[in-house]
Order: structure tokens, then C-alpha cells, then sequence
């Protein structure tokens, strides 16, 4: 696998539902591509209901993006453990994730382009 990382804006207009709720839509959105990995998608933070939204005790750290930061989702009808991540202070490579979320593609949370 390469370490080769590119980040570019994502076309279009993006939205993250867990549960049947949204938790955020964005114009704003950043694609990371990296090796031969799906490509993922950040969302600003301040594009999503940080109120759904619990900082869990899970960390991992990566030596070129830095420390992930991970975040369980919590709604009404459920609880997504450690469904988003965050490079709080990311590494040099991917910088301008900073502020910026993804989350894991699980049955309960949908990443969509509308």
C-alpha cells in the first residue's frame, strides 16, 4: 500500500443520518484518497450536531495523519459506538482536516451525496 495521500473538496452536496436522524448536510465537504483505499468523506464540524455526538475513550494513532480522535453517536433510537473520528491535530500530510469528522460505513449511518 502507498502512502500516497490526496485530499480534495468533495463535489456536490453531502449529508450523515444515523438512526433515521441527520447529523449533519455540507457543501464543504473534503475527500481523502489514500492508496487504494474508498475514498472518505469529512464533514466540517460545524455543519454537524455535535450534540448527538460523545467523545469515547477510543484513540489510534497513525504516524503520517496523526491522532484519531473517536466519537460514539447517540439518538433516540440508538448508540453508534465509536462511529466517527477526528484528527484533532492532525499530522502535517492532511492538515486541513482539521475541525473536519468522518464516519464509518455501518448499517445505522448513512453517508450520501444528494
Amino acid at each position: 500500500m502507498t502512502n500516497q495521500i490526496t485530499i480534495r473538496k468533495a463535489p456536490g452536496k453531502w449529508s450523515v443520518r444515523s438512526g433515521g436522524a441527520i447529523l449533519g448536510e455540507t457543501n464543504n465537504a473534503l475527500e481523502l484518497l489514500e492508496g487504494e483505499n474508498d475514498p472518505v468523506i469529512y464533514f466540517p464540524r460545524s455543519d454537524i450536531a455535535m450534540a448527538f455526538l460523545d467523545r469515547s475513550d477510543k484513540v489510534i494513532h497513525d504516524p503520517i495523519k496523526g491522532k484519531a480522535t473517536h466519537f460514539s453517536i447517540v439518538n433516540r433510537s440508538s448508540v453508534a459506538e465509536n462511529a466517527a473520528w477526528s484528527f484533532e491535530n492532525p499530522g502535517e500530510a492532511i492538515a486541513q482536516l482539521k475541525d473536519y469528522l468522518a464516519f464509518y460505513p455501518e448499517d445505522s449511518i448513512k453517508v450520501e451525496q444528494l
